[in-house]
């Protein structure tokens, strides 16, 4: 489900432009835009209300809450923020039922036997959001995941376009 553009839109929407950083999340409205940088093994998720153009975004770092000794940013872990995003959609007027979402990252960013999945950080969090988001119902309406080359993404609220773009190999995806 990729579609290839050859610029990105320009504006369509654009009140304003969140950022979040690592372990960060941000819940916007039409017609803002929510953008997250750098993402290698890490998984830049979006949920989204089509309906009432409400979306959440979260850069999730690790795939499992369960792993860590101490839990102290429950958005760092794939398991924890994903549960978190929804409550905080669902608190801000989305269904449940009509959540969407999208998702890029994932990178294999690390030269490791094929031996050690273990340190395959990217597969993993890509295999938790998609496990809880099964769990949860929640259908996955586009992505772009794996390969070893680093993401930014930004997420219009207006259009539910996500747009990726990679530095190496250059390239820009709207899905």
């Amino acid at each position: 489900m990729k579609a290839y553009a050859a610029e990105p839109e320009k504006n369509k929407c654009a009140a304003n432009v969140f950022t979040i950083g690592i372990a960060e999340h941000k819940i916007a409205q039409a017609p803002d835009k929510i953008t997250t940088l750098g993402l290698g093994s890490c998984i830049g998720l979006v949920l989204y209300d089509p309906i009432i153009k409400l979306a959440g975004m979260v850069h999730i770092m690790l795939p499992s809450a369960a792993d860590a000794i101490n839990v102290t940013n429950r958005f760092k872990f794939a398991d924890t923020a994903i549960e978190d995003i929804i409550d905080l959609l669902a608190s801000a007027g989305a269904a449940q039922s009509r959540l969407k979402a999208k998702m890029a990252g994932g990178a294999h960013m690390f030269k490791t036997s094929s031996l050690l999945d273990i340190m395959n950080v990217g597969q993993r969090n890509t295999a938790m959001c998609k496990r809880v988001l099964s769990e949860r119902s929640i259908k996955i309406c586009g992505e772009d995941t794996g390969g070893s080359s680093g993401r930014s993404i930004e997420f219009c609220c207006e259009t539910c376009v996500l747009s990726v773009r990679t530095v190496v190999p250059k390239s820009f995806l709207s899905i």
